[in-house]
């Protein structure tokens, strides 16, 4: 697991909007002395221009300006950029109460007052960044669990727990769009032997393989390829016939058979071979995915019990 890198606070992009031309000068040398990369706009409506073509990290809004002032400018911020949100940092000579509620109402975050406190500026500036940046790290990395949680580690398909949250989801669909419903199982002869000739490092390279090529086999968006236990392998394939599962599973042995993985220790054939149940039925009120799985597996036997290397079907 690659983990977000330390949260940095300096050369940020900035966008300093100001009607007073010393103001903007003033800002643009303080924030380029710290780092920062500075653009300036001298009212509302240049600012959202150039927020659109920058996108910078933080806006030095000032609030009391000419064609848009701060507060309507803020405010068409939030409503076009939402998420997430700019980071807005109001500035304003206008220190009441009235005038900072207006400010944090329109969605800034934070304000200082005219005559600027450099320090303070500089101190809520770099707070405003570490936040910023901590939220997305944060966000990074619950989506890195999110997907830990999803997939199998070895083979990236999705594990027993995603699989099953699928099935939920699809079968459910299927029953209302009375569309039909087919699985796969497969599972890789012979698999014990080649683990014992060629290690359980080779055995998961093996397994890494072959669930590649499964991906690039199943690749329409509603279907799903899932890692269901040891050497076996299921593919979920929602609105789809016996036919068609049955084409999509003879593309898999293809897959399979033009990899040509080396298998020195199977009894038919000198590389990895699969041997696939297939299993299809249209779901109705009342019924669960879970005998649908069962028959493919009692397919997936009569596969092997045929002499392997093979798919058998049925309804």
């Amino acid at each position: 697991m690659n983990l977000p890198q330390p949260i940095e606070t300096a050369a940020a992009k900035i966008l300093v909007v100001d009607d007073d031309g010393f103001m903007r000068m003033q800002l643009r040398v303080y924030l380029q002395k710290e780092g920062h990369r500075v653009e300036l706009a001298t009212n509302g409506e240049e600012a959202l221009t150039k927020f659109a073509e920058i996108k910078p990290e933080v806006v030095l809004l000032d609030a009391v300006m000419p064609v848009m002032d701060g507060f309507a400018c803020c405010q068409a911020l939030m409503k076009i950029y939402q998420n997430p949100s700019p980071l807005v940092l109001m500035i304003t000579g206008l220190d009441d109460e009235a005038s900072v509620d207006r400010a944090f109402e329109a969605g800034a975050i934070d304000y200082v007052t005219k005559p600027i406190h450099w320090a303070v500026l500089r101190q809520r500036v770099k707070r405003l960044l570490y936040q910023n940046r901590l939220q997305h790290q944060l966000e990074s990395v619950n989506q890195m669990l999110e997907r830990l949680a999803k997939v199998d580690q070895l083979t990236q398909l999705a594990n027993r727990r995603q699989l099953e949250l699928f099935l939920d989801t699809e079968w459910s669909e299927a029953i209302r769009e009375q569309y039909p419903f087919s699985i796969l199982l497969c599972d890789i002869d012979y698999f014990k032997n080649y683990n014992d000739h060629y290690g359980h490092q080779g055995g998961d390279d093996c397994l890494q393989q072959v669930a590649k090529a499964l991906t690039r086999v199943v690749h329409r968006p509603k279907d799903l390829a899932a890692r269901y236990g040891g050497e076996e392998f299921l593919i979920v394939l929602p609105n789809t016939d016996l036919q068609g599962a049955i084409h999509i599973g003879e593309d898999i042995q293809a897959e399979i058979t033009r990899l040509a993985i080396p298998h020195v220790q199977s009894a038919i054939a000198d590389h990895v071979t699969l041997s696939i149940g297939c299993a299809s039925t249209i779901p109705r009120l009342g019924s669960d995915w879970g005998k649908l799985v069962g028959a493919a597996d009692q397919y997936l036997y009569e596969a092997k019990a045929q002499g392997r290397n093979r798919l058998v079907s049925g309804r």
